[in-house]
């Protein structure tokens, strides 16, 4: 992560344009000399943005009200990104993505009690992922970046927030165009790599929805050595599975959201630290004087580090609950999808690894989470998942494993996962101590 959450800083100026030329700023690449002189002069924030060419489209981004990101800027600028290589599904494609999900579902039908959770398929492309995946990133995301604004807004000194004055106003939705700029850079990455909707460890997809993103699995498939029909079977055995795990365990997506949600509330900004460099600055220190009418000052004090905040102990319990959640989803994935398809895909067992590769490495999920909250998921953490639900089918049956779901005071915690064999060992027994108990004569 960048020192700033979701790399909060105004962009670099042009080091070439800075010979006056044929702009009104003179030095100032951009006009912002003039766009700060003018509200000082009275004018108000639109009606000097209005009247400079440059910032004629701006404006309207800037007039975003519909929360902390601009989303319209978002979608805009992931789809920009993505069009040069962007190919439409094909009929062709949407009809293989249909048939694997419905051969996925009949395999894991035999291996877990949790019922299909797919009702309609669909085969994206990166666009439409970007497109039908929005709602769900803006429930995730909404939260952080409101609180991110203000608790930087709340920790900025009296001092600079006589000195920012008239320019206040605009900085707010100055944080939703740079949001958004920023949100919709990671999603055309992400949209260039993830195969399915469940790919990044939460469902995108609308429910009952089951996806592949044909592009994606064909180029994911071109640098293995299996065929190209096996390698979708593959992934789609996986999306089937999860679809299954979060339409039949309702409140998972929501637990989910909430460990996120528990961190952005802890968010705090180191407050006397802004107030120290704040009064270094303008006292002609180490940030060379914070001058509203220079927007290389502003940009000086939001990227200097001031405004990275403070992991407290309230946020590293909610990243350790995150964590562990979703090294539970993808360990029961992992474990129903090798018992549906050890025997079925010659190559389950290569495929399986080449996906534990990727994860190790940084897949879409690690990707998402180290830029939103900081998380790395440990390799370490997925295995022993893994082994809880691959010793609780063995050791007590699909059914009580899939039981394990029914509420979250069930579930396997992180310290639980640190010997998962002494967790699997203990499961079953207040069943046993129940029927003996039963078995045992009444008093006389």
């Amino acid at each position: 992560m960048s020192d700033v959450p979701f790399g909060f800083g105004l962009p670099d100026r042009d080091p070439e344009r800075r010979d006056g030329g044929d702009n009104p700023g003179g030095g100032d690449p951009f006009g912002l000399g003039a766009l700060f002189g003018g509200i000082a002069g009275g004018g108000s924030p639109e009606d000097v943005l209005g009247k400079m060419p440059l910032f004629a489209e701006l404006q309207k981004l800037m007039n975003w009200s519909g929360g902390p990101v601009n989303w319209d800027l978002a979608k805009q600028g992931a789809i920009s990104q993505l069009s040069a290589g962007h190919q439409p599904s094909s009929d062709g494609e949407r009809t293989a993505t249909a048939e694997a999900l419905r051969l996925a579902d009949l395999w894991l039908d035999q291996v877990t009690e949790l019922p299909s959770g797919i009702e309609r398929t669909a085969a994206w492309s990166r666009v439409e992922w970007v497109e039908e995946s929005l709602p769900a990133w803006g429930a995730l995301i909404d939260p952080l970046a409101e609180r991110v604004v203000a608790a930087m807004t709340s920790a900025l000194p009296q001092e600079a927030a006589m000195s920012f004055g008239p320019i206040a106003g605009i900085m707010g939705r100055m944080g939703g165009l740079m949001f958004g700029a920023q949100v919709g850079s990671a999603l055309a990455k992400l949209a260039d790599e993830v195969l399915t909707s469940t790919d990044v460890g939460l469902p995108l997809a609308p429910a009952g929805t089951g996806v592949l993103v044909p592009q994606n699995v064909a180029e994911f498939a071109a640098g293995l050595d299996r065929p190209a029909d096996e390698v979708r079977l593959f992934l789609a055995l996986r999306e089937a599975a999860a679809q299954r795990l979060f339409a039949h365990v309702p409140w998972l997506r929501q637990q989910l959201q909430d460990a996120v949600h528990a961190y952005a509330r802890g968010i705090t900004i180191d407050r006397e630290a802004i107030e120290r460099g704040v009064s270094e600055a303008l006292a002609g220190g180490g940030l060379e004087g914070l001058d509203p009418s220079d927007p290389e000052s502003i940009q000086r004090l939001l990227g200097s580090g001031l405004l990275e905040p403070e992991e407290t102990p309230e946020q590293q319990m909610a990243l350790r609950r995150l964590e562990t959640m979703l090294a539970l989803v993808e360990g029961w994935i992992d474990t129903v999808v090798a018992a549906a398809a050890t025997d079925r895909l010659p190559g389950h067992g290569a495929l399986a690894e080449t996906m534990r590769r990727r994860r190790a490495t940084g897949g879409p999920a690690e990707q998402t989470f180290a830029t939103l909250v900081g998380l790395q998921l440990r390799p370490r953490r997925l295995r022993d998942a893994a082994t809880v639900w691959a010793a609780m089918g063995q050791k007590h049956g699909n059914a009580d494993r899939d039981r394990l779901w029914n509420h979250p005071d069930l579930l396997p915690t992180s310290e639980d996962l640190d010997e998962p064999m002494d967790f699997v060992a203990r499961q079953g027994l207040d069943d046993e101590l129940e029927a003996l108990t039963d078995e045992q004569p009444p008093e006389d």
